[in-house]
């Protein structure tokens, strides 16, 4: 066709083995998509200022769900009032169904993924309105460590202080899946009224776990960087721009409810 350069998309990925800890941005789906022998044009590949146009407006969704959220939800006699368990739990299922969803139908995510954002926020203002009720002022710190944890490492990425080695992506993605399945087998334990001792507690041991999960959790950001750095290099669909930045959102949530869970054990101790 006149006026268009076709070109497969993605021949050899960079970093032939690409490791991801975050479950959306695995390394397996520009494979996945180079199976189906994609073509692409040059104005319909993926772009990093599409990525983060589109990054920016997920939050955007987010908050403006999670203020939502947060005004329906208050304290009367130290106790949460309003609909605090339908937004919590509306919001958590809601989203785990959009982000499995969009994990599987990639070719969705300009759709999945602002629903995600606005169903994650639901959930993100009702649990921010729980912890900032038993300690006032956590939130603003969890955002601003969140947000300043994701522009140092970005700033660290760029500036090549931090590389995404393929041993560091096999490190960071076993680290995730250890965390991940401990919290699996604690939750299974709450099922049963039994809770994993010292991990969710505010002693030593129970700090030192939190930051640890908290350090794993930003450094899948670098990941995440690397990961679109990929796609954009490759010349990936353009829709690909919606399922990199619900990628980000994944991470960014992960690490702000982590830092809310370790203010919140070091405050407990005050």
């Amino acid at each position: 066709m006149l006026g268009r350069r076709e070109q497969p998309f993605i021949q050899e990925p960079r970093g032939a083995d690409m490791r991801s800890g975050n479950p959306a941005l695995k390394e397996s789906t520009f494979l996945d998509l180079a199976t189906g022998s994609v073509v692409q044009g040059d104005s319909q590949a993926m772009s990093l200022n599409g990525t983060v146009n589109k990054t920016g407006l997920l939050l955007l969704l987010t908050v403006l769900t999670a203020a939502f959220a947060w005004s329906q939800i208050s304290v009367v006699n130290g106790e949460i009032a309003g609909p605090f368990l339908p937004l919590a739990l509306g919001g958590a299922i809601g989203g785990f169904v959009l982000a499995m969803v969009t994990v599987f139908k990639k070719e969705w995510a300009p759709v999945t993924a602002p629903l995600y954002a606005l169903v994650e926020g639901l959930f993100l203002g009702a649990i921010s309105s729980m912890f900032e009720a038993r300690y006032p002022g956590i939130v603003m710190q969890a955002v601003m460590l969140t947000f300043g944890t994701l522009f140092g490492l970005l700033l660290a990425y760029r500036s090549g202080l931090i590389k995404a080695t393929e041993n560091f992506k096999l490190g960071v993605a076993a680290a995730t899946g250890g965390i991940f399945v401990l919290y699996l087998v604690s939750f299974g334990m709450r099922l049963f009224g039994k809770e994993m001792p010292y991990i969710h507690e505010s002693g030593l041991i129970g700090i030192g776990f939190s930051l640890f999960v908290v350090v794993v959790a930003a450094l899948n950001l670098v990941l995440d960087f690397d990961f679109i750095e990929t796609g954009v290099e490759q010349r990936a669909p353009k829709y690909m721009e919606w399922y990199a930045a619900f990628g980000l959102m994944v991470t960014l949530v992960w690490l702000y409810i982590e830092f809310l869970r370790l203010l919140s054990k070091l405050q407990s101790r005050n």
